[in-house]
């Protein structure tokens, strides 16, 4: 069994910040920045909070769609910055849409997160009992970036991404994994300090900080991250077509994670996809963690990009360190 992508939504916030406005903060300029990540603007949230942005994205997909929200059975919402620990961001957007019947499950996989959403809604949506998924990708970097650090800064934007999922008689299919080894590579550590009035620190077991942040800041190791990337994206894909029985040569359109334009470029080179068939909006957007896949299916969708039955791949990686692709039918 595999999948349709029967609506597409998004949201982004109205605040347009171009490279050159990051001159006035930090030592840099718009040809340094377009060079080496291919960037030029991103959308920086104006005090919206994540739950929200993921709300009315999922009211695009749902609107533009014509779907009833009482009709969602699942609902699937992928962050790594949501407003609380608890409750869940599901289950606040499925309040706010008046989605009733659907249960509620959020997951952090980081950027892969959404390509990891999409596989779990298929394995869901394999029982009677499910038979529509709302996975929503709502991303509001600018709370944990770093912005007197000119290297990452002007990578991150705030956007949401919504989809709704149904079964499909096509062919599906998938690859998730993890390399946990790699979690030093790219953090952000919660706020959130343990200081109960009980607190015995000399009963507490020995162990060694794993990962030695200062502040609740977005720190990544560009270079051990983009060695990552260009190794496992190519390698994703072509494990998720091994698993379908094509060759790349098969896949009409490749969306991957929009990282780095350079990151992009060589993982296509690997694959030997020519550039027409990979969508990439680096440009508009910058780097928006687990939304940026569907961000750009939503463009896709809208824009008449691709036609029916035409076979999609999707590859993403994130902290942690995470790794996901799917291959399924237009």
């Amino acid at each position: 069994m595999g999948i349709k992508i029967i609506a597409t939504g998004r949201y982004l916030p109205r605040n347009i910040v171009t490279n050159d406005d990051f001159t006035g903060i930090v030592d840099t300029s718009d040809e340094w920045i377009s060079q080496r990540t291919g960037m030029k603007e991103r959308h920086i949230a104006s005090g919206e909070p994540t739950w929200l942005m993921g709300e009315l994205a999922a009211r695009d997909a749902l609107e533009s769609g014509g779907i009833d929200p009482l009709s969602i059975d699942l609902i699937l919402v992928t962050s790594v910055t949501p407003d609380y620990m608890t409750p869940s961001a599901a289950c606040i957007i499925q309040g706010r849409i008046g989605a009733a019947n659907a249960a509620c499950i959020d997951l952090n996989a980081a950027c892969a997160g959404f390509v990891y959403a999409l596989d779990m809604a298929r394995r869901y949506l394999c029982f009677d009992d499910v038979r529509r998924v709302l996975i929503v990708s709502a991303e509001e970097l600018s709370k944990i970036t770093d912005y007197t650090d000119r290297a990452s800064c002007v990578l991150f934007g705030d956007a949401a991404g919504a989809v709704v999922v149904e079964a499909a008689d096509t062919p599906f299919a998938s690859v998730i994994g993890a390399d946990g080894t790699g979690a030093p590579l790219l953090y952000a550590k919660s706020p959130a300090v343990n200081e109960n009035p009980f607190r015995k620190p000399e009963l507490a077991p020995e162990y060694e900080e794993i990962i030695h942040a200062k502040n609740h800041f977005l720190y990544m190791d560009g270079r051990e991250v983009y060695k990552f990337a260009v190794k496992i994206m190519p390698h994703a894909v072509q494990e998720a077509c091994d698993k379908l029985g094509v060759p790349v040569e098969a896949i009409d359109l490749l969306v991957p994670h929009q990282a780095n334009v350079r990151i992009v470029d060589t993982a296509v080179k690997t694959l030997g996809l020519p550039p027409e068939r990979v969508y990439v909006n680096l440009a508009k957007h910058g780097n928006v963690s687990s939304a940026c896949i569907p961000l750009c299916l939503d463009e896709i969708n809208k824009g008449g990009l691709v036609q029916p039955g035409r076979r999609i791949a999707l590859v993403g990686f994130g902290a942690g360190l995470t790794y996901a692709s799917a291959i399924f039918t237009w």
